[in-house]
């Protein structure tokens, strides 16, 4: 089955790719969830739109993702949460906990599907995850778990 991709799918390609899939994957998750639609021959100015409204955005995301990155960097960010008296959690540091927090620090809106924690965070102190800016850019933030 052939699609045009809407939305970046990991491992998979980006917003105006058209991509070959297996039917089901395409038919039960991709179009369903609004990440791709239907190749067809009309598609095309679908596909052109898409990727003219990506490079502009890009071209003029760069920039910005680079102050975003100085400005997440400069601060730690402090994760309020449920803790034991030993120190241990109960249940693990969400990504969207971690989006809120830098939030409400930084004033800057961050997706959570843009946060990267490699281990899950289930103790409290220090950490750091990464947060994927844009294609090129990526910050670090260091990240510390209080408890509540």
């Amino acid at each position: 089955m052939k699609l045009i991709l809407t939305q970046e799918v990991d491992g998979l390609g980006a917003p105006g790719d058209v991509v070959e899939v297996k039917d089901g994957y395409g038919r039960n998750y991709l179009v369903p969830r609004g990440l791709g639609i239907k190749w067809s021959r009309g598609g095309e100015k679908t596909i052109e739109s898409i990727k003219s409204a990506r490079a502009s955005r890009a071209a003029r995301d760069e920039s910005h993702a680079a102050e975003i990155k100085t400005k997440l960097e400069a601060n730690a960010v402090n994760v309020k949460v449920r803790a034991g008296e030993a120190g241990r959690l109960f249940g693990a540091v969400t990504t969207a906990e971690i989006a809120d927090a830098i939030t409400e620090i930084s004033g800057e809106k961050v997706d959570r599907r843009t946060i990267v924690v490699v281990n899950p965070i289930k103790t409290l102190g220090a950490h750091e995850v990464s947060i994927k800016l844009h294609d090129e850019v990526s910050a670090t933030v260091a990240l510390n778990v209080v408890p509540a």
